[in-house]
């Protein structure tokens, strides 16, 4: 799949929106409850995303609503100073900036949200700048977005009806969320979105739960319906790859320690739309997003572990040379 646009050498070549919140961290691998102090840092499924996609060296841009309050403004600051484009974003009055609690412990994540009635939950199609979204080649959502409120889930409709008028493809990773709306809920709008996409990027269990089948070959069977290339994540020790009806199973790379398993697929988009974007065959994308998902899981945060270009390289070369 091809990227045609004409390149505008400072625009992001790649756009972003959703909820990105304050997030506070316990301390080592205690619980919340027994933690004397916690971390400040914030994260959400987009800007980790967009963060990825900058250290890897590409122009991106996320935008969302965030409170005018401490919070807000220490989230702005940071992913700008991650090298995002945050010119779109927007501090408001009208409600606060979201919070999580998180704790990890023996490397595996529980996370708290308080972010019913956020700043982000507010986001209505008006807010979309159409100049913004056309002059990119690829625009990057998640389910998330959709679960927030119902004038975020036409923000994202009217967002993906924009890029596919301006020609810009569409990356669409669904991202169930079962604590923001009911898998009812979910199916309705997710699977139509998946229609819409033209990277298409799932869970294996997600799709088992979308779907509502257990079967691996009919589960492929209804991806090979869609116009979507697909890329499936979470199988046996493999990533699949749809395309036309033809499935290839690419080994993901094993993360020599997993502290923290928030952020990864974020990580595996970032990496797979920057291969795409350098024009790598669709398969080495794929393991390009595979080795960012690895490192993601490396390190507490939701995405301070996320390589640069020049360390993805460094790990890649090395691996390289250990199977040789």
């Amino acid at each position: 799949m091809t990227l045609e646009k004409q390149e505008n050498l400072y625009a992001p070549e790649v756009i972003t929106f959703g909820e990105t919140m304050g997030l506070m961290m316990s301390v080592g691998n205690k619980g919340i409850e027994y933690s004397a102090t916690m971390e400040k840092s914030f994260g959400g499924a987009e800007s980790n995303f967009a963060i990825g996609v900058a250290r890897l060296g590409h122009r991106v841009g996320w935008f969302g609503r965030l409170g005018k309050d401490p919070l807000g403004l220490m989230i702005l600051k940071r992913i700008r100073g991650e090298g995002v484009d945050i010119s779109r974003a927007e501090l408001t009055e009208e409600a606060p900036t979201g919070l999580m609690l998180k704790e990890a412990i023996s490397g595996k994540s529980f996370v708290y949200y308080y972010r019913k009635n956020s700043a982000a939950s507010l986001m209505r199609p008006e807010h979309l700048d159409e100049e913004y979204i056309k002059q990119a080649k690829i625009l990057h959502v998640t389910g998330i977005t959709a679960a927030l409120s119902p004038s975020c889930r036409e923000t994202l409709k009217e967002a993906i009806r924009l890029a596919k008028k301006h020609g810009v493809k569409v990356c669409f990773d669904p991202n169930l969320r079962l604590k923001l709306w009911s898998l009812e809920e979910a199916r309705e709008t997710l699977l139509p979105l998946a229609e819409e996409a033209d990277f298409f990027m799932p869970g294996l269990d997600e799709l088992k739960l979308l779907y509502q089948i257990d079967d691996f070959d009919e589960i492929i069977a209804r991806l090979s319906k869609l116009s979507a290339v697909s890329i499936v994540k979470g199988g046996d020790n493999e990533t699949y790859l749809v395309e036309n009806g033809k499935v290839t199973a690419i080994p993901f790379f094993k993360a020599e320690r997993v502290v923290d398993t928030v952020g990864a697929g974020d990580g595996f988009c970032a990496g797979f739309i920057v291969g795409v974007l350098k024009g790598h065959d669709l398969a080495e994308a794929v393991r390009l997003g595979s080795l960012m998902g690895s490192l993601a899981v490396q390190m507490e945060g939701d995405w301070e572990a996320l390589p640069t270009w020049e360390q993805a390289q460094a790990v890649l070369q090395n691996i390289s040379k250990v199977e040789r």
